[in-house]
Formats: structure tokens, sequence, C-alpha cells
């Protein structure tokens, strides 16, 4: 009897424990911690060095691994897929803010994908890298899974490889057959053959040009040091001259002026004559009238003795009568 009041103590003690053990796991699963989360991923090229096991990193940070690597072989198409299968796991995840039940179809709208990268040179090891690419489309395969779906981005490799699929080797292969053929074509000639010998004549022709320069500079050098020695005693005559030659132009500038005013005072005088109410030009226009008709009467004189000339001795023929 004295036994039973322990073995219940216990049982209550280890039944406490349990609900306490299972309150806690429920709320751990409730925020996000500890709960794992199965996803699909597509690849369109080769998935060589990736094994099961792999880990699947966001931005460095493990947040999952590869369980499962697959092979699909569409036949309508002929083409194939490599199905990749992960968990995962959001222990090392720190959540803030309202839990989404939907939290990866969020970060898949956000621009979440996935793109093979390689974890060591040496091994050629591959993992799966999650990060955000808000511009890269959302492509999906049509395949039946009951997982969420992680769209997939090309490597680097792979866009390089794209874009070499994309050229045309066979018209590259012929431009540079004919760029080589030109190359062949230029140095085989006579001109390029005979290159060296005229460039090796331009040195000698520059060599001689310059021994000539040389020797003109020397011939030259006293001479245009005479030259430069005269041209400064001619600049310094021209500035001991200059002042006096400028007060010479001052003075006759100043006769000039003087000229001008007494000009200027005759040219008045000039206007005064010409004047209408000049009496020097009432003087003239009589003078002008008085010669007038002196000239009508030195014309009728002539017709006169023109038509009678024994007038000048007998007189006009009225006064005979």
């Amino acid at each position: 009897m004295k036994d039973k009041p322990h073995t219940v103590a216990i049982g209550a003690f280890v039944i406490g424990a349990i609900l306490i053990a299972l309150v806690t796991l429920l709320f751990l699963l409730g925020s996000g911690f500890g709960k794992r989360e199965r996803v699909v991923m597509v690849f369109n090229g080769s998935v060589k060095g990736l094994n099961i096991g792999a880990p699947m990193a966001l931005r460095g940070v493990q947040v999952g691994q590869v369980t499962n690597i697959e092979l699909i072989l569409d036949s309508d198409n002929a083409s194939v897929i490599m199905l990749v299968e992960a968990n995962l796991n959001a222990k090392n995840i720190r959540r803030q803010g309202s839990v989404n039940a939907n939290i990866t179809e969020e970060l898949i709208a956000r621009g979440l994908r996935a793109q093979l990268n390689t974890q060591s040179l040496l091994t050629g090891l591959l993992y799966v890298e999650l990060d955000f690419h808000p511009d890269s489309p959302l492509n999906l395969a049509d395949i039946d899974s009951p997982y969420i779906q992680l769209p997939t981005v090309p490597t680097n490799l792979e866009r390089i490889a794209k874009k070499l699929e994309d050229v045309d080797i066979a018209k590259l292969t012929d431009e540079l057959e004919s760029i080589s053929n030109g190359i062949n074509t230029l140095v085989s000639s006579e001109e390029f053959q005979s290159l060296p010998a005229n460039l090796t004549g331009t040195l000698d022709s520059l060599r001689d040009l310059s021994t000539q320069l040389q020797e003109q500079l020397a011939t030259t050098g006293p001479k245009l040091d005479q030259v430069l020695d005269e041209t400064a005693d001619t600049v310094s005559t021209a500035n001991t001259q200059l002042p006096k030659l400028a007060t010479l132009v001052e003075s006759n500038l100043q006769v000039l002026n003087n000229a001008i005013a007494t000009f200027e005072q005759g040219m008045t005088g000039i206007d005064g004559l010409v004047s209408p109410d000049s009496p020097t030009l009432y003087q003239l226009h009589n003078a002008l009238q008085e010669m007038t008709r002196a000239g009508r009467s030195l014309q009728a004189l002539a017709n006169t003795l023109q038509q009678q000339p024994e007038s000048v001795i007998r007189g006009k023929r009225g006064d005979q009568q």
C-alpha cells in the first residue's frame, strides 16, 4: 500500500512530461521551426556532379538537401528533363512577422529561383543554390508531382553554351578561312616582301637627313645668333625712336587740325557768298544781265553789218533818208 502513492506520482509526472513535450512540439511546428517541406525542381541541362544528399543553400545558408534525382523522358516530343526532389528544412531560418502557411509560394512569386552551382572546382560536385531573380520569368515544367515546384534558372555556363549554339560555326569558319587566305596573300606579295628593304632605305634616308640638319645647324647657328643680336639692336633702337616719332605725329596732327579748322572757316565764307540772299550774288546776277544785253546788242550789230556792210562808211539806210 505504501508503494501506490509513489507509483501514482511517478505516473502523473511522466504523463505531465509527455503533455509538455507534445505542447512544445505542436508550438514549434505551428511557428514553422523544425518543419520540413518537400519541393521538386526541373533542370533541362546536365546534373552531373549533383548527388543525393547534396546541400540546398539560400545565399550560402543551408536550408535543405537533395533527396532524389530522376530522369524523365517525354515520349511526345522526345525531350529529357532532370527531376530533382529536395527537403526544405527551416531550422536555419529565423522568421519575423506573421507566419504565412504558403511562405514558399510567396517567395516564388517574389522571384525565388533554384540554380545549380559548383561546390568545388577540384571535385566537380554540385549543389542547389537558391536566390532571388525578380527579373527572370516564371517557367514551370508540366510534370505530375504532389510537391511544390521551384522554378529554375540556367547557369552562366549554360547561358554561354546557348549563345554558342546560336552562332553559325560554318559561316564563322569560312570567314576565318577567308581572313587567313587574305593574310597569306598579303604576306606572300612582292610589296610585303620588299617592305623590309624599303624600311631600311627609309631609315638610311632619315639618318642622312639628320646628318645634313646637324651640319646646317652647325653652319647657320652663328649666323642665326648674329641675326638675333641685330634684331635685338633694331628693337632697342625702335624703342628709343618710338617716343620721338609719337611726338612728331602728335605735332603733325595738331597742324592738320588747325588746317581743317581754317578750311571749315573758308567753307563758311563760301556758303555766305553763294547764299540766295547774298549781296554779292545779287550784283553778280545784275552783271550777268548787263552782259546778256550787251551780247544781244553785239548780235544785232553783227546782223546789221552782215546785211549792210557799207553802213560802216555810209551809215544806216534809215539815217540817209
